[in-house]
C-alpha cells in the first residue's frame, strides 16, 4: 500500500500512481527495444495506430485513436513523414486532412519492433495469473471509459 505522510492512499490514487510508474517502465523498456531501428516509442505507438487500422486514418483519429493530441500526432507523423515510415494521400472526406497510411518501409520497421516486444512481453507475464491480468484489464478500461465520459462532459 502506498503512503503519502504516513497517510495510506485510496485504491484510485494508488492505482493511478502505479499506472503513472508502469507508464514509466514500459517506455523505457520500450525505448530500448526500438532504439536501434531509429524510432522511439511516441512512433511505435503512432505507427501501430495505422498498422492495426484497416484503412489509412488522419491525425485526428489517430490521437482519438490512442489518447494522445493531436499535436503530438502531428509532430510525429511529420517526423515519420521525414524517415520515409508513412506517407500521406488525398482524403476524399476532407480537403485539408490528408489520410496517413504506413509506407513498405515503415511496415517493416514496425513488423521488426512487434517481433521484438512478443518475446518481451512474454517475459513480462511469466509468473503471473491469466485470469488477474484479464481482471486489471477490465478495471483499466472502465478507468479508462470514466475518464472519457469526463472528458466529454467537459468539451460539451
Amino acid at each position: 500500500m502506498l503512503h503519502l505522510n504516513g497517510t495510506a492512499l485510496p485504491a484510485i490514487d494508488e492505482l493511478i500512481v502505479m499506472v503513472f510508474r508502469l507508464s514509466g517502465g514500459l517506455l523505457d523498456g520500450g525505448s530500448r527495444l526500438v532504439k536501434d531501428i531509429g524510432i522511439t516509442p511516441a512512433w511505435w505507438q503512432v505507427m501501430g495506430a495505422l498498422a492495426l487500422s484497416p484503412v489509412p486514418l488522419t491525425v485526428p483519429q489517430i490521437a482519438r485513436n490512442m489518447g494522445l493530441t493531436r499535436q503530438s500526432v502531428q509532430r510525429i507523423v511529420d517526423l515519420l513523414l521525414d524517415k520515409g515510415f508513412v506517407e500521406l494521400e488525398a482524403n476524399p472526406h476532407h480537403r485539408r486532412a490528408k489520410l496517413v497510411r504506413m509506407s513498405a518501409k515503415g511496415l517493416g520497421v514496425y513488423r521488426e519492433a512487434e517481433e521484438r516486444q512478443r518475446p518481451w512481453a512474454a517475459s513480462l507475464s511469466e509468473g503471473l495469473d491469466p485470469d488477474a491480468l484479464q481482471t486489471a484489464i477490465a478495471i483499466l478500461r472502465a478507468v479508462d471509459l470514466k475518464l472519457a465520459q469526463q472528458k466529454g462532459a467537459v468539451e460539451d
